[in-house]
């Protein structure tokens, strides 16, 4: 299966303008993303897909820049430009903020298309701060390992542990945290990006929710991994200090 790479990248941010271009560690912040990607054995070329001639000047010095229109709502609708004009059997959806990302996650969400059409990634929920915090997105999966459903709640509730702390739920528990990488078949992205907004997604502002309402299975990879995101200037820094680590 010819799979492709791709990585959105806006330089508009209401936190963080022209984060892909921010410096860490002597490299701007999209190199970093692009490079543990290529380190990935499963993906034929890495993309960096953009709407942004800064962003493009600047990562066509190491990888394949495709611009794309600005209006996209999503980095899903971006990626899904790229992916049609693009000769590949199947995409992973790179976040363009993750400098540490394990290629090995890469493959795994890579690996799951040959028997799936959509795949991603979620990781055991160690820390008690992250079992009720809505930013922490929660995923329940069936014993197939397909995702039953996504949310911004801590789901499934624990009757029995319910009254206990949060540390006490986890022990009761293997809550799954939802890792924001995607694998798609390229057919299934191309057909996902043609729903409308579906009204689960409206309200938990999801965008996989999208896929299970209609009818799209995603494949849920169990991986001892967690993401560590740039969000803003001090998350840059705190990067930085574990690559000098």
């Amino acid at each position: 299966m010819r799979t492709f790479g791709i990585i959105p990248a806006r330089y508009a941010s209401t936190r963080f303008p022209g984060k892909p271009l921010h410096p860490i560690a002597g490299k701007p912040l999209i190199q970093h993303v692009v490079e543990r990607c290529k380190l990935a054995k499963s993906l034929s070329e890495v993309i960096v897909a953009t709407d942004n001639a800064r962003i493009r000047d600047e990562a066509q010095k190491f990888c394949r820049v495709e611009l794309t229109r600005a209006n996209h709502p999503s980095g899903t609708d971006r990626i899904a430009e790229v992916a049609a004009r693009c000769d590949c059997d199947a995409v992973v959806n790179i976040q363009g903020d993750e400098p540490l990302i394990d290629p090995k996650v890469i493959d795994a969400v890579a690996a799951a298309l040959t028997d799936h059409e959509m795949s991603t990634a979620a990781t055991l929920i160690k820390d008690p701060a992250e079992h009720d915090n809505p930013n922490v997105v929660k995923v329940v999966v069936n014993s197939a390992g397909s995702a039953l459903y996504f949310s911004r709640r801590t789901i499934p509730f624990v009757r029995d542990a319910a009254s206990g702390s949060a540390a006490e739920q986890l022990a009761a528990f293997p809550f799954l945290k939802h890792l924001g990488i995607y694998g798609y078949r390229r057919e299934t992205l191309l057909r996902l990006v043609k729903f409308p907004v579906s009204p689960l997604e409206a309200a938990e502002k999801l965008e996989q929710l999208r896929a299970l309402e209609n009818g799209i299975q995603i494949a849920v990879v169990k991986v001892n991994y967690d993401s560590v995101g740039v969000d803003t200037p001090e998350d840059a820094a705190r990067v930085e200090a574990l690559l000098k680590r």
